[in-house]
């Protein structure tokens, strides 16, 4: 777990927004970022996001629901979440696990992904679902 990013502490209940801010979550990160991470399957390979997970009930939107736009693909079951105005991705519920959200740590306040070290980049070329 990640309790720290670039001098900025991982707070136990984070704020996170997309880049307008019409969009307000609150994560609950008790223990820091868990599996801070990259994909590379077709769509996070394109966003670029690092991602990090939360329990569904770990991850409450606060303002902006109404502008946040669903994308699925694929096998649809992963569901992926944008605001409508800015166009940021700031959160997903996975598909090899739906029960946790992948959430945009850049959307973290005060956060800079940029500054975290060796980020791992997990397989979603090769999905554990689709073999």
């Amino acid at each position: 777990m990640v309790k720290q990013v670039g001098g900025v502490n991982i707070q136990p209940r984070h704020r996170a927004t997309c880049h307008c801010g019409m969009v307000e979550l609150e994560l609950d990160l008790p223990g820091g970022l868990v599996d801070p991470t990259r994909c590379n399957c077709s769509i996070c390979r394109r966003k670029g996001a690092v991602m990090a997970y939360v329990p569904l009930n770990g991850l409450r939107i606060l303002r902006g629901a109404e502008h946040l736009k669903l994308y699925r693909f694929n096998s649809g079951v992963a569901k992926h979440y944008f605001c409508s105005n800015c166009g940021i991705y700031t959160h997903h519920q996975t598909r090899s696990n739906p029960n946790v959200y992948g959430f945009n740590i850049g959307c973290l306040e005060g956060v800079n992904p940029c500054d975290l070290d060796d980020v791992p980049v997990s397989d979603g070329i090769n999905h554990e679902s689709d073999l």
